[in-house]
């Protein structure tokens, strides 16, 4: 029976949090890049944005990652990896990327977003957001902005659930 661990309102009171937290640890926003991580992270990506526009008043730039090329499991998997858009909004030489996703894990596609991220350019300062730490780090990597930290076992599934998918706004655990 999937447990809930965030509802909707939950994940709107992680996303303004993390939202201030950006907004502290660099001192406002006029440098920043939110790179979202394909799929949920680019989700998450969009409302943070959303959030810290709304704070700051101007526009926050919103990219878009895909790593799947950059696994380093692709190829011990069974099925082909999707390939799927990466876009950013404007040149990242020299900007704050703050990389965005829904689920830190292993830290593996993080690793991969920051050799993606490399490859587009040189950030003068690279930042992890998640809404959703759950342990488990197989590499060396920590988020700087967290939504929420769930301590799980290794058996067990985080699942976010977004309206932006046409589902309820949800983290379940299963």
């Amino acid at each position: 029976m999937p447990k809930v661990l965030l509802d909707k309102k939950d994940i709107e009171r992680a996303i303004t949090r993390m939202s201030h937290e950006i907004i502290e640890k660099n001192k406002g926003v006029s440098s920043i890049l939110l790179a979202g991580i394909q799929r949920g992270g680019v989700h998450i990506a969009r409302r943070l944005a959303s959030k810290l526009g709304l704070i700051e008043g101007t526009e926050i730039p919103v990219g878009i990652l895909d790593i799947a090329l950059y696994r380093d499991d692709i190829n011990v998997r069974k099925e082909q990896p999707v390939v799927r858009r990466t876009h950013m909004p404007a040149e990242i030489h020299g900007l704050k990327v703050v990389l965005v996703d829904d689920v830190l894990f292993t830290g593996r596609s993080i690793r991969a977003a920051m050799d993606a991220i490399m490859d587009l350019g040189r950030p003068s300062a690279v930042q992890l957001a998640v809404l959703v730490d759950r342990g488990h780090r197989e590499l060396p990597i920590k988020a700087d902005f967290v939504g929420k930290n769930i301590p799980t076992s290794l058996d067990e599934t985080v699942r976010v659930q977004l309206s932006e998918d046409g589902l309820e706004d949800m983290v379940v655990l299963e």
